[in-house]
């Protein structure tokens, strides 16, 4: 019997043709081998979904595909919390179709949870990145906008994106034990559609509201930048302050229901509040 935790990593996908295939690789290619992937069908079409079956083929009992009922669309939010409800690992990690981790990823990461069991949550930096090929467009490392360490709730909430100044991880780039969703719940479904672009930052604001996180400056998860990402859609359809609305009017409530009103957090969430009146006044202000 494998006395390794298992891992569970969540990919939903949604038409990535063969991005797919590299992110499942980059799985497979792990160091730490005790872990599952479970594939999330977003309601692609047939070829890419014939992709997740072949591998579910080849590796039966550790790689599953799910998809929504009737083969619909939901979105990212429904697609990770299928996920989560599946998953059988004491440790959860994500990877987007279009990303890709290091080899070293999962052995590194825990290899901090032995070495401080109290935290819950791991964050790393990330490599923005064009493609293995692309020599034309430079890459560059995006480090967490908080220096290395561990953090108890709710110092990131003050020092990262909306309240703080600092770039969030991404969500390629972060492992969590299962018990922190069954505190926090999983992603919040309302984030579809056009607010979808917020839909990582409200579960992490969740996660930094209650959880003892550690910030690593590791880089082992490949985030790619392409042009039809949501950051850009929302740029090109002119949409950024009403998804921050929807946000900031999200943040509002969940700090209510979780805690009644804390003066120090009140008073970051109306900065933040005022920042979507200025951007408002302010035409060309981008993401």
């Amino acid at each position: 019997m494998n006395s390794q935790p298992l891992v569970s990593i969540i990919i939903p996908f949604l038409n990535p043709g063969d991005w797919l295939t590299e992110a499942i690789d980059s799985v497979l290619a792990q160091t730490y081998t005790n872990l599952e992937i479970i594939l999330i069908d977003d309601g692609s079409v047939d070829e890419d979904a014939a992709i997740a079956l072949k591998y579910c083929g080849r590796f039966p009992g550790q790689i599953f595909y799910y998809m929504h009922e009737s083969h619909v669309n939901k979105g990212l939010t429904a697609s990770r919390n299928l996920g989560l409800s599946k998953a059988r690992g004491t440790l959860i990690a994500f990877l987007d179709a279009d990303d890709c981790w290091m080899p070293a990823k999962l052995t590194e990461q825990l290899s901090l949870f032995e070495a401080m069991p109290e935290i819950q949550v791991i964050c790393e930096a990330s490599l923005f990145w064009y493609n293995w090929n692309d020599v034309e467009k430079e890459n560059s490392i995006m480090h967490i906008g908080a220096e290395p360490g561990v953090y108890n709730p709710p110092q990131l909430m003050e020092l990262l994106y909306p309240f703080g100044e600092g770039q969030p991880p991404c969500p390629s780039g972060i492992i969590i034990k299962r018990e922190v969703i069954d505190r926090c719940g999983g992603f919040e479904e309302s984030f579809s559609g056009i607010y979808q672009l917020y839909e990582d930052q409200a579960f992490l604001f969740k996660v930094y509201s209650s959880e003892i996180i550690y910030i690593s400056n590791q880089v082992n998860n490949l985030y790619r930048k392409r042009e039809n990402s949501m950051s850009s859609a929302a740029n090109n359809l002119e949409i950024y302050n009403t998804v921050r609305k929807f946000y900031a009017n999200w943040i509002e409530n969940y700090l209510t229901k979780i805690s009644g009103h804390n003066p120090a957090i009140d008073s970051l969430l109306a900065t933040f509040k005022n920042s979507l009146v200025y951007t408002e006044t302010q035409p060309g202000i981008a993401l």
